[in-house]
């Protein structure tokens, strides 16, 4: 039987496997290898943020950030225009 977590993504739930980290989730969402460093290892850049329980986590903290039971997690993306 996998562990599983439920979190608040983009206000909607969500059921994860434990343990994931905020870099494991951002993968999954934009379909990406992303770097320890919060780049995807493909070079091409993911212009968005991630913030768990209104903190911003830093990209490079993304591989260190462990996804806990209740979280909520806002993932937004950068667009033009005005």
């Amino acid at each position: 039987m996998t562990d599983t977590i439920t979190i608040m993504l983009n206000g909607e739930r969500h059921e994860l496997a434990s343990p994931t980290t905020a870099r494991g989730l951002v993968s999954g969402i934009v379909d990406k290898e992303i770097g320890t460093d919060g780049t995807p290892a493909d070079g091409t850049r993911l212009g968005i943020a991630v913030a768990v329980d209104g903190e911003v986590i830093r990209r490079g903290q993304w591989s260190d950030f462990a996804l806990a039971e209740g979280h909520s997690v806002d993932i937004v993306t950068a667009v033009q225009g005005g």
